[in-house]
């Protein structure tokens, strides 16, 4: 079995908010010192998968930045490694990607000059160590045309997820993208093997309407045709979509016993770090249950906390329940409080995020922002002694003068515009 991956990669989920503001969703960081992308990818090497795209779209510097030419997962190689494709114009394409199936048709010919029988289709926005090595031999042994990785939900949850319906034998009936209600909760993970034959055959013949994107458009379609069969998963998986999915998810890596074990010496995750120094505690310095990245310099107090490299925490300052991201300087005094707070973001001092006890959601975007989360955008400057509030969104490159009042409820949106 020939395999090649393809890791979608071109998105960003407007429930991110601000975090997709100036990145794609799989180059947001996460755990500290790793960036999304770096599990499926560790993923791939783990499984004896050398050759590997990213299809990518969407403000595409960052992750171009940040997989470079693939050395820190092995994929700096002539023959295979990871090649970047970028959305284009010409012979007969127009405009953007429109859905996960159309950025694949669009490479069609890059697939074709591989010369494999088996496409790995793969999210690059989920957060999980797979073994995709037990999924390919099913596939071949099974005799599938498309076999679709799945995975028990909560049933309060299938509204995110494509939600599949199978047989005794695993062969899938049904597909239901992001039903609002549905009977089954079996979830598709985003991950699907493909017969080569079978994606090209379903891609390139004529549709009406166009077949766009592999939950809502390709799979119904196959499944009433070909042999399309479930992959059980039961190890760790969570779709970090949303704000308060991404905080989750980084705050159970603080447990006794987090599900997702990121010090695995069987199943590394791989990412590339800067030359940094270690972490220094200063003597006044008091931290409980976080994970510190290397460069972070702590003057003051963090609690179940996680911590990117070369962050500062002022003498005085106390972060709590939060995630802070690469390079922010945290002045004397601030406290914060639940937020999640990007690359670079200046906070002055006596600063209060996550101020008070109204919990009114975000005017804007009260269906994703209501928990009480408050996120900065990267390379945010807060003044001295400002009050922020609750579900809160500040904008990526706000000013000091956005905030002149020195108080900013909760609910609220602050941008250089406002």
């Amino acid at each position: 079995m020939k395999v090649l991956a393809m890791i979608m990669a071109g998105w960003a989920s407007e429930a991110l908010s601000v975090l997709t503001a100036v990145r794609s969703e799989p180059a947001i960081p996460f755990g500290g010192k790793f960036r999304i992308i770096d599990f499926t990818l560790s993923n791939c090497v783990n499984s004896g998968i050398f050759n590997v795209a990213l299809l990518t779209q969407h403000m595409p510097r960052s992750l171009n930045d940040h997989v470079g030419v693939g050395k820190p997962w092995d994929l700096d190689r002539s023959q295979g490694g990871v090649r970047l494709l970028q959305p284009y114009l010409g012979r007969g394409i127009g405009g953007w990607q429109q859905g996960t199936a159309d950025a694949v048709r669009r490479n069609l010919d890059f697939i074709e000059e591989q010369r494999v029988d088996t496409v790995l289709i793969l999210a690059g926005d989920h957060i999980y160590k797979m073994d995709y090595r037990p999924m390919l031999r099913f596939h071949r042994e099974q005799g599938a045309d498309v076999t679709i990785a799945v995975r028990r939900v909560s049933p309060f949850e299938t509204y995110r997820f494509g939600i599949v319906t199978i047989e005794a034998d695993g062969q899938v009936t049904h597909f239901e993208e992001k039903p609002r209600r549905s009977r089954s909760t079996l979830a598709s993970m985003g991950i699907y093997v493909f017969n080569y034959s079978t994606l090209v055959e379903c891609l390139t013949e004529e549709a009406d309407p166009p077949r766009l994107d592999f939950g809502r458009d390709v799979l119904p379609v196959i499944i009433r045709r070909d042999r399309v069969l479930a992959y059980p998963f039961e190890g760790y998986w969570a779709d970090v979509g949303n704000l308060q999915a991404y905080w989750e998810a980084n705050m159970a890596l603080l447990s006794e016993s987090p599900a997702l074990d990121l010090y695995d010496p069987e199943w590394v995750i791989h990412t590339r770090s800067e030359e940094r120094p270690p972490v220094k505690i200063g003597p006044e310095a008091r931290v409980g249950g976080n994970l510190l990245s290397n460069g972070c310099i702590v003057e003051g107090t963090i609690e179940r906390s996680i911590i990117s490299p070369g962050v500062y925490v002022s003498a005085g300052a106390v972060i709590r329940d939060s995630v802070v991201m690469n390079d922010t300087w945290i002045g004397p005094g601030v406290v914060v409080d639940r937020a999640i707070i990007d690359k670079e973001v200046r906070v002055a001092e006596d600063v209060r995020i996550g101020f008070g006890d109204d919990n009114t959601p975000n005017r804007k975007s009260p269906e994703t922002l209501n928990t009480g989360l408050t996120v900065v955008g990267k390379r945010a400057r807060l003044p001295a002694g400002v009050r922020v509030g609750h579900n809160v969104v500040i904008g990526p490159g706000v000013k000091e003068t956005a905030c002149p009042d020195k108080e900013i409820p909760s609910g609220e949106t602050v941008s250089d515009s406002r």
